[in-house]
């Protein structure tokens, strides 16, 4: 015959109560060991369940995500890039502008730290509770082209629309085909006043007709993309560059 715990463990499983079922015997074993009441015992056990299920889901949205690489905005260097403030920063990092449906555009060549910005900010939503959505420009358009086609496209497409900020990486660095500029201008309209966006550009808007390809769609794009939104340049030199990392030993440092 099944005894108590075994009971209790399957019980849990039925309920989907996975954090119960995996650690009662530890909790009942500290309950014993702090002369807990039933009302506190209770209340350990289904807050312990309530914070199991508040870090698997915060899990789950970062994995989604689809983050290249884990960067936050603690390590963003503001003593390197002078463009931004460190109230300005603060001021990003309450996610305020996502509950108002703002933008962000941030300009600047390679290694000044937009990307860095830009995950460090999406990353600290996801942790937060939003729904993110990051990609680069280049794996967007193919998204978009191959939807149709590919399960593995329509599930991230879907991400994007059911996502409360999406960040787009690296626009503008390479020209794009006409039906590829609809599509991504479809894609902006789609979500204009519906999620926020990110965008990293190292092309100022001047530029943008190049590589969309056309002048009249260029326009309806950023007229969706600026009605609310702040555009922030960073300049200085690429951080990357400037703390370069050699493996070859130099001479004199044998």
């Amino acid at each position: 015959m099944m005894n108590k715990i075994e009971a209790i463990k399957q019980a849990a499983g039925t309920l989907g109560l996975s954090n119960i079922k995996a650690n009662i015997d530890i909790m009942l074993k500290q309950a014993e060991e702090k002369n807990l009441t039933y009302t506190e015992f209770t209340d350990n056990v289904l807050e312990s369940e309530l914070l199991y299920r508040r870090d698997r889901a915060r899990d789950k949205r970062i994995k989604e995500a689809g983050f290249p690489y884990r960067k936050r905005l603690e390590d963003f260097d503001v003593s390197f890039q002078k463009s931004l403030s460190e109230k300005q920063l603060k001021q990003l990092s309450e996610l305020k502008w996502i509950e108002q449906m703002y933008n962000l555009i941030f300009f600047g060549p390679p290694g000044v730290g937009k990307t860095h910005l830009s995950i460090g900010l999406a990353y600290k939503a996801a942790e937060e509770g939003y729904k993110v959505s990051f990609t680069t420009m280049t794996t967007l358009i193919h998204t978009l082209r191959t939807a149709d086609i590919s399960r593995r496209s329509k599930v991230k497409l879907n991400r994007i629309y059911n996502s409360n900020l999406i960040v787009i990486d690296e626009v503008g660095y390479l020209p794009i085909e006409r039906t590829d500029a609809n599509l991504f201008f479809q894609l902006i309209t789609d979500l204009y006043e519906q999620a926020s966006i990110i965008i990293t550009s190292n092309k100022g808007f001047e530029e943008w007709t190049e590589f969309l390809g056309d002048a009249a769609l260029t326009t309806a794009v950023l007229d969706r993309l600026t009605y609310r939104c702040d555009m922030i340049t960073l300049d200085g030199k690429s951080y990357r560059l400037e703390n370069r990392k050699s493996f070859l030993k130099q001479e004199g440092n044998q």
